[in-house]
């Protein structure tokens, strides 16, 4: 057996190990029996991560699949008996390393981090409950961080009855200019109070249930001294257009970013 082969078996023989451990603790992780879910997502640094979240008694029970996305799966969890949370992977072997780096080495709170991608993907955790916790203190409609660990984040579960709220594209609202004003509103809030810009906003990534809409998805968001964040936020307001206008009269893009931003922005 060649070197490589010898640190495949060695690599594979931790994993199954930490698996076992997992299982003694009582966190047996459903709906993953498929080898390419299993060698994508649930790696040693990922099963080492869950191993410390439930050592830690954050979650004592993982379940099935919500969501699998571009760099990150999102599966059921559990707190304690009663309280349901969600845990996010993002995938250290198949996540967007590029695209990641765009919104990860601009921004200030992540100058000094190492320039490969395990430590990107490592910080983009961080980044995203770091974004969550900011957007929620200022009193915005987000899921409510909880913890971190390397690639894993655990948020609250934003849904009822075990059923998440499904995004905005699947459940549109009843009145789209209260919809749509509404959603400017969050841009505003995210902009003017928690001091962000969310980056890659559009119907995917806001939810709409129990009466209102919800933003998710903040790894990417970046506060207002991020080089591109004003590019970023100009996008948002163009996707929320695209999406609104074809339900209802939307207003000058410009003008909403001015709204945003203020006179000073656009000052020379």
């Amino acid at each position: 057996m060649g070197r490589r082969g010898e640190e495949t078996k060695k690599t594979d023989s931790r994993v199954e190990e930490l698996d076992r451990e997992l299982s003694r603790m009582g966190i047996r992780i459903r709906d993953t029996d498929q080898r390419k879910v299993r060698d994508e997502v649930f790696d040693e640094v990922t099963l080492l991560a869950l191993y410390k979240l439930a050592n830690r008694k954050v979650i004592n029970a993982v379940g099935g699949s919500i969501s699998t996305g571009k760099e990150a799966n999102v599966f059921f969890a559990k707190r304690g008996e009663d309280l349901d949370c969600v845990i996010k992977i993002y995938r250290i072997r198949t996540g967007n390393f590029n695209v990641m780096s765009d919104y990860i080495l601009g921004d200030p709170r992540f100058a000094s981090i190492r320039r490969n991608k395990k430590n990107i993907i490592f910080a983009w955790t961080k980044k995203e409950f770091s974004n969550l916790k900011r957007a929620l203190d200022a009193g915005l409609p987000v899921p409510e961080p909880i913890a971190f660990d390397r690639n894993i984040l655990i948020m609250d579960f934003i849904g009822e009855d075990g059923v998440p709220y499904p995004q905005l594209r699947l459940n549109p609202v009843d009145d789209p200019e209260a919809g749509y004003r509404e959603v400017l509103g969050l841009i505003t809030d995210l902009y003017q109070k928690a001091r962000l810009v969310h980056g890659d906003l559009s119907e995917y990534n806001i939810l709409h249930g129990g009466g209102r809409l919800w933003l998710i998805d903040m790894g990417q968001a970046v506060t207002p001294d991020h080089p591109s964040a004003h590019r970023f936020l100009f996008r948002d307001i163009q996707n929320t257009n695209r999406y609104f206008g074809s339900w209802c009269e939307t207003l000058d893009e410009h003008e909403i970013l001015r709204g945003i931003v203020g006179e000073d922005f656009f000052t020379p």
